[in-house]
C-alpha cells in the first residue's frame, strides 16, 4: 500500500511540474467551475485574458472553435502530445490562431520532450506579453499574444542556448503561415 501511495504521489508531482496545469482533455464548453475567475473590471465579456481588440465572448466564439476559445480566451491547456503542431518542422511562421499576429520563427523551435511545441525565443519582444501566473498552486509566467491578449502557454527558464528559455505553447493557440501561402501538411489532416 505504501508503494502504491508513493507511485501516486510521484505521478501527481510530475504532472504539477509539467507545462500543463492539468492533463485531462479540455471540455468543448467548460462549466463555470472549470473556467478561471474573471476580472470584474474587464470592460468586455467574461474572458480571463486581456482583450485589447475589445471583442465580446460571442464575437470570439464566432472566430474560434470551442477548444480554441477554451485555451486562448479562458487560459485552458490542451493535453500533452496531442497538438497538431508539436511535430511541425517546416519553415512557416507560427502565428496567433485568434488574430494572425506573427509569434515564433521555425528556427527557434526545439524538441523539449514536454508534449507541447517549444521555442527558445519569440519572433520579437513586441510579439508576446508575459505576466505572473499563480494558478494551480504553481508560480509560472504566462505568455499571451501581444495583439489580442490570447493565452498561448507559459515560459520557463530550462530551455537551450542562446536564451535558456522554453516557451511552452499550446498548438491550439497557434497556426502556421507558410511563406508560399500553402497550408502546411499538419493543418490539412
Amino acid at each position: 500500500m505504501k508503494l502504491m501511495r508513493s507511485i501516486v504521489a510521484t505521478l501527481i508531482l510530475a504532472t504539477l511540474a509539467s507545462c500543463a496545469p492539468k492533463t485531462e482533455s479540455p471540455k468543448p464548453e467548460p462549466t463555470k467551475l472549470d473556467a478561471p475567475k474573471t476580472d470584474e473590471k474587464s470592460p468586455v465579456g467574461g474572458s480571463s485574458v486581456k482583450n485589447p481588440m475589445n471583442l465580446s465572448d460571442e464575437e470570439w466564439k464566432k472566430r474560434l472553435t470551442a477548444e480554441e476559445f477554451y485555451v486562448c480566451r479562458q487560459q485552458g491547456t490542451e493535453r500533452p502530445f496531442t497538438g497538431k503542431l508539436l511535430n511541425y518542422h517546416g519553415d512557416g511562421i507560427f502565428v496567433c490562431k485568434a488574430c494572425d499576429n506573427p509569434l515564433f520563427e521555425p528556427k527557434s523551435k526545439f524538441e523539449s520532450g514536454s508534449g507541447w511545441p517549444s521555442f527558445f525565443q519569440p519572433l520579437s519582444k513586441e510579439a508576446v506579453s508575459e505576466k505572473g501566473d499563480l494558478t494551480h498552486g504553481m508560480s509560472r509566467v504566462e505568455v499571451n499574444c501581444a495583439k489580442c491578449g490570447s493565452h498561448l502557454g507559459h515560459v520557463f527558464d530550462d530551455g537551450p542556448a542562446p536564451t535558456g528559455l522554453r516557451y511552452c505553447m499550446n498548438s491550439v493557440s497557434l497556426k502556421i503561415k507558410e511563406k508560399d501561402g500553402k497550408k502546411p501538411e499538419e493543418e490539412k489532416k
